[in-house]
């Protein structure tokens, strides 16, 4: 009986793992989108997070409809992501990555400073309508809201899927990610895909920012969960999606399991550094990833 026990125990805190590698996953895609097209690692992706919880959970205050604020929000989040797009990283094509990677910083504070500014530093609460009441699946115990926040990302990465595989945007969004220089030289145009890759990763800010801001409160460490997204990054890949998902599940549900199981041995605390232990291991065994393109140089 004990170890039936022990066995459901365990399988719950493996699900609520995959359900919170669910959310890395979902911060983890906007990098991947902005990297396959332009090579740049956007460190202001956080900042994108959080400056769209931050206005759709401002607009809800003022008593904007739900679904209006979820439409004005996404309108504010493409203009945001063209914005960055012609007026920084446009200009700073051919540069080398450290410069971009550098920008991209500074956008992130930028963008912090500019929700400051307008919104001031309190904390928000905010409210999707979801229970967080648990769910009994046979004695395992979920989240309601979990389980709504997994549906969600899912439903998102499908609508990019579709997007990407069977539209003339998104095919020759993977024509530019497979060979820039074939692409340009084949008359697509390069930096309307770029405009257009931002705009996405805007919608995934958008809803990675209605997700954690509703679990954690709309704050501003709520930018710092672009660091969750990292180890995610180095595991699956910078430029894979299917990457980027099944590394969040790896990452999530292993944390979990090492939190309850190693964490005693160690003084606890091991989900705060587990994953990242993980992405060096990984950087020493294959530097691009489990589903990363590698790189092949000839002498």
């Amino acid at each position: 009986m004990m170890d039936w026990l022990n066995f459901l125990f365990g399988v719950e805190v493996a699900v609520g793992g995959l359900l919170s590698g669910v959310m890395y996953a979902l911060v983890a895609i906007g990098f991947v989108l902005i990297y396959k097209t332009s090579g740049v690692l956007n460190f202001a992706q956080g900042a994108m997070v959080l400056f769209a919880a931050l206005t759709f959970v401002s607009l809800i205050e003022r008593g904007v409809p739900f679904w209006l604020a979820i439409v004005f929000t996404l309108a504010v989040m493409t203009m945001l992501g063209f914005a960055i797009e012609r007026s920084v990283l446009r200009p700073l094509t051919n540069r080398s990555p450290m410069v971009l990677f550098m920008a991209t910083l500074g956008l992130s504070y930028v963008i912090e400073g500019a929700a400051q500014l307008i919104w001031g530093t309190q904390v928000h609460r905010l409210d999707l309508g979801i229970s967080n009441e648990p769910i009994d699946f046979g004695g395992i115990y979920v989240s309601q809201f979990d389980l709504a926040a997994a549906a969600i990302a899912a439903a998102m990465v499908a609508a990019l899927t579709l997007f990407f595989r069977f539209t003339r945007t998104g095919l020759s969004f993977r024509a530019v990610a497979d060979d820039t220089f074939a692409a340009t030289a084949v008359g697509l145009r390069l930096n309307l895909i770029r405009s257009t890759v931002w705009t996405a990763a805007g919608f995934v800010a958008l809803v990675a920012g209605l997700l954690w801001g509703a679990r954690l409160g709309v704050q501003f460490s709520l930018s710092v969960v672009v660091l969750k997204a990292l180890p995610v990054l180095v595991l699956g890949g910078f430029d894979s999606i299917l990457g980027a998902i099944v590394a969040g599940l790896m990452i999530g549900a292993s944390e979990k399991l090492a939190e309850v199981y190693l964490g005693p041995y160690v003084g606890g605390g091991i989900e705060s550094w587990f994953a990242y232990a993980v992405a060096l291991v990984v950087l020493l065994v294959r530097p691009s990833g489990l589903f990363g393109t590698k790189l092949v140089e000839r002498y």
